[in-house]
C-alpha cells in the first residue's frame, strides 16, 4: 500500500505544478492578447501564441497526470461528476479551439481576431480554479488550507517541483517565441521576393 500512496503523491506533484504552469501560461497569453489589442505589436502576438500553445500543451500534461492520480487515490480514471474536472477540460476545448482559430487565420491580419480570443477564453481558467470552491466537488478537495485532504503533499517539494516547471515553462516560452520570429522573417521575406 505504501508504494501505491507513495506513487500517488508524486504524480500530485507534478500534476499541481504542470496545472499551476498551465494557469500561468494561459494568463500570459490573455495579457500577450490584451496588449497586442491595445498596442498592435507583432511581439505581443508571438508572446500570447506562443504561451497558448505551451498553455495547451501543459493542460494537456495535468489532464493525463490527473487522471492517472485519480486512478490511484480515488480508484477511477476520470469522474464526470467531478466540478473540477469537468470545468478544467472545457479549460482544455477552449484552448484548443484558440490553437484552431491561430492556425486557420492568416499571420498579421488575423491576429485581432485571436487576441480577442485570448481574452475571453481566459475566463475559463480562474471558474475552473475556484470550481471547488463555488460548487460542492464530488472528488477534488480544495488543496491549499485543508488539513483533511486525501494526499498528504510535502510543501517543500511542492515547491521544488513548481519552480522547476515553471523555469522549464520560461525556458520553452522564450525558444517558442524565437522560432515565431523566425517564420514571420521568413514569410516576410517570401512576400517580398513574389
Amino acid at each position: 500500500m505504501y508504494g501505491i500512496e507513495h506513487g500517488g503523491n508524486l504524480l500530485a506533484y507534478w500534476h499541481i505544478a504542470l496545472a499551476w504552469v498551465a494557469a500561468a501560461a494561459l494568463g500570459t497569453t490573455f495579457v500577450g492578447s490584451a496588449l497586442y489589442l491595445r498596442y498592435h505589436g507583432p511581439f505581443w502576438s508571438r508572446l500570447a501564441h506562443s504561451s497558448g500553445e505551451l498553455g495547451f500543451l501543459f493542460a494537456t500534461l495535468t489532464l493525463l497526470l490527473g487522471s492517472a492520480w485519480g486512478k490511484v487515490i480515488w480508484n477511477s480514471w476520470w469522474e464526470w461528476t467531478d466540478v473540477r474536472l469537468v470545468t478544467f477540460l472545457i479549460v482544455w476545448f477552449i484552448y484548443a479551439g484558440y490553437l484552431v482559430v491561430s492556425s486557420a487565420t492568416d499571420p498579421g491580419s488575423g491576429d485581432r481576431y485571436v487576441a480577442v480570443y485570448g481574452v475571453i477564453g481566459f475566463v475559463t481558467v480562474p471558474i475552473s480554479y475556484a470550481s471547488t470552491r463555488l460548487w460542492t466537488p464530488t472528488f477534488h478537495e480544495t488543496t491549499m488550507r485543508n488539513p483533511q485532504v486525501s494526499a498528504n503533499i510535502d510543501p517543500t517539494t511542492l515547491v521544488v517541483t513548481v519552480v522547476a516547471a515553471t523555469l522549464l515553462y520560461v525556458y520553452l516560452l522564450g525558444l517558442r517565441i524565437q522560432v515565431h520570429e523566425v517564420e514571420d522573417r521568413i514569410r516576410r521575406r517570401s512576400t517580398q521576393r513574389r
